[in-house]
């Protein structure tokens, strides 16, 4: 049973901006790393267990959750530098990273920006695999989408979508599938003017109307080193399944976990399975060690060294699910 304990959130300033965080428990450190539109809210279901054994730490990107929503960089990279700052200031050296949506692009970019800082790799829904990405998401991004998001984000649409809420959620859930009611939770999120800005900054910096324009294959066989689990929603509506097979085949020596009854948020869906593949998958795994001439090596080559085994733990793939 996961332990009913809800760290309450803390602020830094970092350059200028107060920077909100979760952070529990003590061992070797966790980095969770949560998606667009959402806060670090969206581990409580499982930092309790989590913080048993590890050092958890889940911040609110900057324009999200409690943390500021200034005119900024909201582009994958500065957020991954944030991470580092605030772990900086946090006296941690190294993390294992886990990054869920938007989460795991930036951790993928931590990973890639600051080798020497990163343990393991645990990606959840990620996003940076392949352009498909939830049609809603393409027409946020579309020039003029903000006075739309406006409108849909005022007090009279909000309440026509919570009465109308059964009747999405029994015809699709506008195509959210097992996730409509947590993404409606997070919509209502977005009604200060501050909050849709930086929601659409961030979005913009990497969807368009074509879909995602960021893509982490190109530099997957530097995480040739790096342990990294990859944990999908067999029913997740917003990245299809399909982007967890391509981002195991590109990442050397990865190991995929399929969630059968999980949606985009497995954390959510299945939160004792998720802290016990993520335990099991810290215990069997060594921290990365930070090799520079090995680094440099692979990026000159344009391939890894030592390709290493794959493990895939999918019920359904032999089927090719």
């Amino acid at each position: 049973m996961l332990l009913d304990v809800r760290p309450l959130i803390r602020f830094r300033d970092i350059h200028g901006y107060w920077r909100a965080f979760r952070m529990v428990g003590s061992g070797p450190p966790l980095l969770l790393i949560h998606g667009i539109g959402d806060s670090s809210a969206t581990w409580l279901d499982v930092i309790p267990e989590l913080a048993r054994r590890h050092t958890v730490i889940a911040p609110d990107l900057l324009g999200h959750g409690e943390s500021a929503k200034p005119r900024a960089d909201y582009a994958i990279a500065a957020y991954a530098c944030g991470m580092r700052d605030l772990l900086s200031v946090l006296d941690v050296d190294r993390v294992t990273v886990v990054g869920h949506s938007l989460g795991g692009g930036i951790a993928m970019q931590f990973a890639y920006q600051f080798p020497d800082r990163c343990e393991r790799l645990v990606l959840v829904g990620s996003g940076g695999v392949g352009p498909e990405v939830h049609p809603l998401l393409r027409i946020a991004a579309a020039p003029g989408a903000e006075l739309g998001l406006s409108v849909a984000a005022s007090v009279p649409v909000r309440a026509a979508m919570r009465l109308a809420a059964p009747i999405l959620r029994s015809t699709g859930g506008m195509r959210f599938g097992p996730d409509f009611g947590y993404v409606l939770e997070r919509y209502r999120a977005l009604r200060p003017k501050h909050a849709r800005q930086a929601f659409l900054r961030t979005l913009r910096a990497g969807v368009d109307v074509r879909g995602q324009v960021i893509t982490m294959l190109d530099r997957c066989y530097l995480a040739a080193a790096l342990p990294t689990l990859i944990v999908w929603g067999r029913r997740d509506r917003v990245f299809p399944l399909r982007h967890a097979h391509i981002a195991h085949e590109a990442m050397p020596g990865s190991r995929l976990e399929v969630f059968d009854r999980s949606g985009h948020f497995p954390h959510h869906d299945e939160p004792i399975r998720f802290v016990t593949v993520v335990e099991d998958f810290l215990d069997r795994t060594a921290p990365a060690p930070y090799d520079p001439v090995g680094w440099r090596r692979m990026l000159r080559d344009g391939r890894a060294d030592e390709p290493a085994s794959s493990t895939v733990l999918d019920p359904h793939l032999s089927s090719g699910a």
